[in-house]
């Protein structure tokens, strides 16, 4: 009897931990179910992985990189552009300043003027009449061995202007190969000296320096009273800052100064020894 009780009390004792296993799985947040996880990946996997991420970014930087150039090349392309275009606007401006110049100097100036009419002849008598006669035959005839044809005007102006137009159009070369073909066919012309300037003119806006000097060094030497002395002076007084020779470039501008004072070459030369004072030389 005894031990029937002890067997039902633990039957007792069974029954209500299997009835009260539910509600401690439920308070302690337990699933009734393990769900199945992914296998984890292994080391070489996880590398791989790596790799593609940082390729792919590495990718899209190299793109982005590239467009922001390609952006900045066309930027400076169009800003070049527009620098190049200003330089030939201004160096334009800057050639048709000293033709118009030129210009308007040729207009002011005449062609050479006639020869003085002769004097009429006095009146003499008929018996000196073939003496007279006798002495201008004599004269005529030595006269036409030493004579030389003066050169015609209008030749000449054409000339001048067929080598000042190549200039305008910018032709340098040609330019001056025209003025020096003019100043060998009218040697001593009314145009020699505007000829010789322009000529020193056209080597000077080619920057070939020592042949524009040699140019201009012709005017002083040659036509030391013409209007183009003082732009011959200023324009040597450049080149001579352009080759660092600091002391003629001095001496040149000063002398404008001083022989030419007030005209524009005076005040040019007095701009460019206030730059070389800043510049220190």
């Amino acid at each position: 009897m005894r031990i029937e009780k002890m067997k039902n009390f633990r039957l007792g004792i069974l029954a209500g931990l299997l009835l009260s296993l539910p509600a401690v799985a439920a308070e302690t947040g337990q699933p009734r179910a393990v769900q199945a996880q992914p296998a984890p990946l292994t080391l070489e996997q996880r590398l791989g992985r790596l790799e593609r991420i940082l390729k792919n970014q590495s990718l899209a930087d190299i793109i982005m990189q590239l467009q922001q150039l390609q952006q900045e090349i066309q930027q400076m392309r169009g800003e070049m552009e527009l620098q190049k275009h200003a330089m030939d606007a201004l160096n334009k401006r800057q050639r048709d300043l000293y033709l118009d110049i030129d210009q308007r100097l040729s207009r002011m100036q005449t062609l050479p003027a006639p020869p003085a009419s002769q004097p009429l002849p006095q009146a003499v008598t008929p018996a000196a009449s073939s003496e007279v006669a006798a002495t201008s035959a004599d004269a005529a005839q030595s006269g036409e061995a030493g004579a030389q044809t003066p050169p015609d005007p209008k030749l000449e102006a054409a000339a001048y202007q067929r080598a000042f137009n190549l200039l305008k159009q910018g032709r340098y070369p040609d330019s001056i190969k025209a003025f020096r073909d003019f100043l060998q066919q009218f040697p001593g012309g009314s145009y020699g000296d505007n000829a010789q300037y322009w000529l020193g003119e056209a080597s000077y806006v080619s920057r070939d320096f020592d042949a524009a000097l040699k140019e201009f060094s012709l005017v002083l030497e040659r036509y030391p009273s013409s209007s183009k002395l003082p732009g011959a002076l200023l324009k040597s007084g450049y080149i001579h800052y352009e080759k660092h020779q600091w002391d003629e470039a001095r001496r040149l501008f000063n002398r404008l100064q001083s022989e030419f004072s007030g005209s524009t070459e005076a005040r040019l030369a007095a701009k460019r020894l206030e730059r070389m004072e800043r510049e220190g030389h």
